[in-house]
């Protein structure tokens, strides 16, 4: 299987907050704003797998700035790193005021997606090969993660976290 460059899974889409996504406040909701990014970080997975792919889990999903009525937000996503049938994709919402002409990081989450067969059973994907200093970056951290993922869900021990021994204390 060829490999592919984290490039190649890059999509971008725009939203405008409209009455109907906000809360109380006129603020986006949070679990509209997770819908965005879910469907973005989902075409990036298929982009790079060329297959059915389904939602596996979503690391720390930052809410840092609220997202008013109004508002333009661009969901930017692209996958890091690829394992077996598992691909980590990396998430980034940027939010624009145009009346006042500010734009902002509004949220950033990386979004764990497994390719799928016609019948459900996970599927072997490509290999990502990073270009870029930053797409290195993400690549290399993508093991950490995945093993933490792995760790908290109890899929595996922490003896087999092995990027993870020096921030565990296996003696404790």
């Amino acid at each position: 299987m060829k490999k592919r460059h984290p490039k190649e899974s890059f999509v971008s889409s725009t939203e405008f907050v409209l009455p109907n996504d906000t809360n109380t406040l006129n603020n986006l909701m949070g679990g509209r704003m997770m819908h965005f990014m879910d469907i973005v970080a989902a075409i990036a997975a298929q982009r790079h797998s060329k297959r059915i792919v389904v939602t596996a889990s979503v690391d720390n999903l930052n809410f840092s700035k609220a997202i008013k009525l109004g508002s333009v937000v661009t969901i930017s996503a692209k996958v890091t790193r690829s394992f077996n049938s598992s691909m980590e994709v990396h998430v980034v919402a940027d939010t624009e005021d145009n009346m006042r002409g500010i734009k902002e990081r509004s949220n950033e989450a990386f979004f764990t997606f497994v390719a799928v067969d016609q019948n459900g059973r996970p599927i072997d994907v490509p290999e990502i090969e990073p270009e870029t200093e930053d797409e290195w970056k993400f690549f290399h951290g993508a093991l950490k993660r995945r093993q933490l993922r792995l760790l908290m869900a109890g899929r595996i021990k922490p003896e087999d976290a092995t990027e993870l021994h020096s921030i565990l204390d296996l003696n404790a």
